[in-house]
């Protein structure tokens, strides 16, 4: 476990590598490493970094191998590791959403529930959720470990897969159908329970989460600004969804103000035209890097 003045954070390797970098990088901590690294350099001398995969990080965290990890909820689930969750954080490989893990079978199949896998054979990476997700139904069914490409597996080597989907195109690929939802999955920020008692520690993890979690309030935000006569300033004030209120600045003496507001990015199309048609003018569209409440 990471001395004092350091803590070890571990980074999922694979899918969601990329993502957690960039979001990373926005929270204000820039990552870099080599292809074959697992000890990756963060610019931020009180962090050591470890890349790991997804799947192991939580066992790690529960040990005290890494004073807290970025990893998925389902991952946490499957090795019903004990650990302090400090943050949920939805963001995944192809956007701003939560994965499943589904139920699927071939388009053709006679299992329509998850009371049809009696005697069975299903194919997954996460057996230990198939096995809760069958206990907590009551029934008996073969759950193998598969090394990926579980798709192509249904219906000549299994009867049924647990996979991961994001948006469900590469299971339909496959002629395979959704039966069920079995967890919902989002990235969690956990620590280690004997770090998060050490003060400086913890204070180092909480300060990660509230940039990160900052960093990801932003994504889906922008500001905008623009100036307004003051004939027009209510119409335009009326139409901003702000956060809080607008700030509003009055330009000195001309009879014009200037307008600040954060909005989110996707009413910003219909917006911006009816603020222009209300008065708005100079209108500035600006991304954001962190939004802290």
């Amino acid at each position: 476990m990471g001395s004092g003045n350091k803590i070890v954070l571990g980074l999922p390797k694979g899918s969601l590598q990329d993502s957690t970098f960039a979001m990373m990088k926005k929270a204000g901590f820039t990552i870099s490493a080599g292809s074959r690294s697992y000890m990756p350099s963060v610019d931020d001398p009180e962090i050591e970094a470890r890349l790991i995969r997804a799947q192991e990080i939580s066992r790690y965290v529960e040990q005290g191998v890494l004073d807290a990890g970025l990893t998925g909820y389902d991952w946490i689930t499957e090795n019903k590791s004990d650990v302090h969750e400090v943050a949920n954080l939805v963001y995944a490989k192809q956007g701003l959403r939560p994965v499943r893990w589904v139920l699927a079978v071939p388009n053709n199949s006679p299992i329509q529930s998850v009371k049809d896998l009696q005697g069975k054979r299903i194919a997954t990476e996460a057996v230990g959720l198939t096995r809760q997700y069958l206990e907590r139904n009551n029934v008996k069914a073969e759950v193998e470990f598969s090394w990926g490409a579980t798709e192509v597996k249904a219906p000549e080597l299994v009867d049924a897969i647990v996979e991961i989907t994001e948006t469900g195109s590469s299971l339909r690929a496959n002629n395979l159908r959704i039966v069920e939802t079995i967890l919902e999955s989002t990235t969690r920020f956990i620590a280690n329970k004997t770090a998060w008692q050490n003060d400086w520690k913890r204070q180092k993890i909480e300060n990660i989460a509230m940039l990160l979690k900052g960093a990801l309030a932003a994504e889906t935000k922008v500001l905008l600004k623009l100036n307004v006569e003051q004939a027009n300033l209510e119409a335009v004030t009326k139409l901003l969804p702000a956060l809080h209120a607008p700030s509003v600045t009055n330009l000195s003496g001309s009879g014009w103000y200037a307008v600040e507001s954060v909005v989110d990015e996707p009413v910003v199309r219909r917006l911006i035209p009816s603020l222009k048609a209300a008065g708005a003018e100079g209108i500035i569209e600006l991304s954001l890097n962190k939004v802290v409440p």
